[in-house]
């Protein structure tokens, strides 16, 4: 019996890769005013939201939301 897996648009995609889609397309600029966390808003890098998105849980949500909502716009990010 094959078990078939639920419609998740995020399954097989890495915080990482939702980062680097969403400052490719979307700038640490205005992804700071969307979700004010500091590590947008002050000397942004990967590394650093990476750290903190994965100690905070209410923040990460945020993120993979806005992802979720650019899907339409920008089409799904892709591993390279």
């Amino acid at each position: 019996m094959t078990q078939e897996l639920p419609n998740d648009p995020l399954h097989g995609i890495t915080l990482a890769m939702i980062l680097e889609h969403l400052v490719a397309h979307v700038g640490w600029e205005e992804m700071g005013q969307i979700i004010p966390v500091r590590c947008f808003t002050h000397d942004p890098s990967i590394k650093s939201s990476l750290t903190f998105l994965r100690k905070t849980p209410w923040a990460r949500a945020k993120v993979e939301s806005l992802y979720l909502d650019c899907l339409d716009e920008f089409g799904p990010a892709t591993s390279t």
